[in-house]
Order: C-alpha cells, then structure tokens, then sequence
C-alpha cells in the first residue's frame, strides 16, 4: 500500500497581531499535516487559532514565521501574484456566507473562478458535479431564487470544479438549516472518498466534525490533540478535555 503523502502541511508556523505590549500570537509554532485525499476538521475554542491556521494554510494570511508546504511548494516564499495564481489555480474555498455572485445564474458562479482564469471545465466532470449536487435543474437561476442549501452546493460545485489540491471550508454549515447542512457535509465527504479530494474545514459542531477523516485540536495557538475517526461524542470528549463547553446543535 502506498503510504500516505500530505496535500499541505505547516512547520513551524506563528502568526503574530499587533507590535510591542499589544502583540497577540494567534498561531505559536504549529507544525500540522493534511494528507491527501483526507477529510480534517479543525476544532478549537474561541481564540484558539483555528480559522487563522486555516487562512494562513489557504494563502489568505501571512505567516509571521514558519512555512507552509503546499505539495513541495512553500507558500511562505511566494509573491502576492504568484499567491494569487496558486490560489485560483490549486486551492478551493467554501465560505460560511456562500460569496455568490448576485447578479451571476447558478451556473456563471460556479465556472466564475475557471473563467477569470481562461479556463474551461472538462465537460464530464462538470455533468458529474451538477448531477451528484442535484443542481441540474437550478443552473439557470440567481442566487435569490435558491434556497441557502442550494446556494452553498453552487459553492461546493465552484470548490470541486478546478480540481484544486486542496478544499478549504470555513463553517461551511454556519447559515443552514441541520438538513441543508447534512447535504453539503455529505457532499463534501463524498468528494473525499469518491474522487480523492483533500478537504480542511474548520467547525465549531461536533456533528459536522464526526463526517471527517480526523479531527484536529488547537489551543492557545498550539496543537492540542487530534481524534481520529470521529464521532460526535468522542468529538464533545475531546472539546471538554479542551475545557470547551461544545455543544452539538
């Protein structure tokens, strides 16, 4: 068996705010690995770092030392165009508040990304994307005539179609409903099992945590723990031992 390789893994890395007595470190030296074609979750109470992790990961943020690995590319070493183009190029994002396009049909938001790019999606792959997010017949409508879950599948299709190396999704299920939310958690963990995609999400829910591979703990900017094979309950176990009252919703 081929032995695990990681999409994207951060050495060392620390993130600093503000100068002199205001300084807050956000991250302090995480050295953390995603592997490919693996579902991570990334948990933490308020303030532990998490959704810096992520940005930083993502290339959205600055390390203030320490790199980021992105296959043998060191995100940490590249200029803002060339960040630019490995974003657009090699990273996809689902966002809590969907970042649709208002006045874009279903279908125009979720090539946008490959457009802006020159670029034109591989037919097959585009049919099998629109098929297993049922949005077949929603392609020709805006954004305010799709229910929330509907827009959120329009973003995990914009995520999916590059075939980036990497998903990241931010609170993907924030402003759902819990049965549109276990659509695009199921949408995403199929992805990972049926395609190989790698996909790093940060969630405060157990509930969405236990659809991952792995659940990744952090701390006052620090790893502090993993679980593997999660599930709700070893998820709010582990969060406690955090001294984190989660509460599944």
């Amino acid at each position: 068996m081929t032995p695990p390789v990681p999409a994207i893994r951060a050495l060392g890395l620390t993130k600093h705010y503000g100068d002199g007595e205001a300084r807050v470190s956000a991250l302090a030296g995480v050295d953390v690995e995603f592997m490919r074609g693996r579902f991570t979750a990334i948990m933490g109470p308020s303030g532990s770092g998490k959704s810096t992790l992520m940005h930083v990961l993502a290339g959205l943020d600055t390390a203030s030392a320490g790199s980021v690995l992105l296959g043998e590319t060191d995100l940490t070493r590249l200029g803002d165009t060339e960040l630019t183009i490995l974003r657009r190029e090699r990273i996809g994002f689902v966002f809590q508040a969907f970042n649709l396009l208002p006045v874009l049909t279903a279908r125009e938001n979720m090539l946008l990304p490959m457009t802006l790019a020159g670029q034109r999606p591989d037919p097959e792959w585009l049919d099998d994307v629109v098929e297993r997010l049922g949005l077949r017949d929603r392609l020709a409508h805006l954004p305010h005539e799709l229910s929330g879950g509907q827009q959120q599948r329009v973003a995990v299709a914009r995520a999916l179609l590059p075939r980036p190396a990497v998903i990241f999704a931010d609170e993907p299920t924030g402003n759902l409903d819990s049965h549109s939310g276990e659509q695009v958690l199921g949408l995403l963990r199929s992805s990972v099992r049926e395609t190989g995609q790698t996909v790093v999400m940060v969630t405060h829910d157990p509930v969405a945590a236990s659809y991952a591979d792995r659940v990744v703990l952090l701390a006052d900017g620090l790893l502090a723990g993993e679980v593997h094979d999660p599930t709700p309950d070893s998820v709010l176990a582990a969060m406690r031992g955090l001294g984190v009252a989660a509460v599944a919703r």
